[in-house]
């Protein structure tokens, strides 16, 4: 297997936000207009930039939440119009480096959709796209997310070219931060052939990889069973870096360590999805509208914080974004985890 080099120049950006001149909060409303932000949120963006530069990016899952207001938007809007129109507003909160695109992963976005949100964004902005469930889950699911069907284009590289690394990289391309690939919970049928599942990903990263650029790819399973030295080691034979996903059916993250241990040096990519012990729908019923953190879970931020700095002080790059199912508001898990990267006490 041929060792895909690393990019080189993925962490070449300019600076991550510029405190310039903010929204004013009597103009007339014209489009989603961003939140201004407060003195200690402006302290903790600056920190981080002279620390690392634009290696650290912080970020959330998806942006279309009413709820934020007073953290990212200015005033309340509507869902509908934050979905459409807030990506802008988002880009220019001070620790919101990069998001991650999880529309992506329930139906295809196009090159023009793409254009839009970058333009959107701006240059300095990152995606963390997450790939087509058509490529990367092993069933078909109906509309509750049964499983009715094995997908005969289960790791297809001919439909991931197609319908999502050509889309993304036309239409992104130099935001096109990280690409995941994460596997849906998988059938007996691959759980119990880890061999032919590790032939079917070796031929994959091979016709895919190319197209991707300098963007980085990475690999998300829902399925411990599949943390092996043998995943480990054909990530690392193809330059794929392995998405520690902070989710209840994964382990903690320290039992996931061992996987990135053996992939180092590296960047990191992180998607804390969910606090452990709970389920999305319980998450989001309870937790809505997302305005505070619910259950602030210190252990997981203060062991995520440690493993990002360690990979950020080696001079490599992270990727973390957040879900409103972590802790209870993104926003704020990602401030708390920005002050817990500069606690020179951890």
């Amino acid at each position: 297997m041929s060792i895909r080099p690393p990019p080189s120049s993925i962490h070449d950006q300019p600076a991550l936000f510029d405190a310039g001149e903010w929204p004013d909060p009597t103009a007339p409303a014209s489009g989603v207009l961003a939140a201004v932000p407060d003195e200690p949120t402006l302290a903790l963006a600056a920190g981080l930039h002279a620390r690392w530069g634009s290696r650290c990016r912080l970020g959330t899952s998806s942006w279309h939440f009413p709820g934020w207001a007073g953290d990212v938007w200015l005033r309340p809007y509507p869902e509908s119009t934050l979905s459409q129109e807030g990506l802008a507003a988002y880009a220019r909160h001070p620790l919101l480096s990069c998001v991650s695109l999880d529309r992506a992963f329930h139906r295809r976005v196009d090159v023009a959709t793409y254009r839009r949100l970058g333009r959107q964004a701006g240059p300095d902005f990152s995606f963390v796209v997450k790939a087509l469930a058509s490529v990367t889950d092993a069933t078909l699911r109906d509309s509750r997310g049964a499983a009715v069907q094995p997908n005969a284009q289960f790791l297809d590289p001919a439909l991931a070219l197609s319908e999502v690394i050509e889309p993304a990289v036309q239409g992104l391309g130099g935001r096109l931060g990280v690409l995941v690939f994460q596997l849906s919970p998988l059938p007996a049928r691959w759980l119990n052939d880890h061999g032919g599942l590790l032939q079917r990903l070796e031929a994959f990263w091979r016709q895919v990889l190319p197209a991707l650029g300098p963007s980085l790819a990475a690999l998300e399973v829902r399925d411990a069973d599949l943390l092996t030295p043998d995943l480990a080691s054909l990530l690392k034979a193809h330059g794929v870096r392995y998405c520690l996903g902070l989710h209840d059916r994964m382990p903690p993250l320290e039992d996931q360590l061992p996987l990135l241990r053996a992939l180092w040096p590296g960047d990191l990519v992180c998607r804390w999805n969910l606090q452990r012990g709970q389920r999305y729908a319980q998450a989001r019923d309870s937790w809505a509208p997302f305005d505070r953190l619910q259950a602030p879970d210190l252990a997981t931020r203060r062991a995520l914080a440690r493993l990002a700095r360690a990979h950020l002080d080696a001079g490599h790059g992270a990727w973390i974004t957040i879900n409103n199912k972590a802790e209870g508001s993104a926003p704020k898990s990602v401030a708390a985890l920005a002050r817990a990267l500069l606690d020179r006490s951890e």
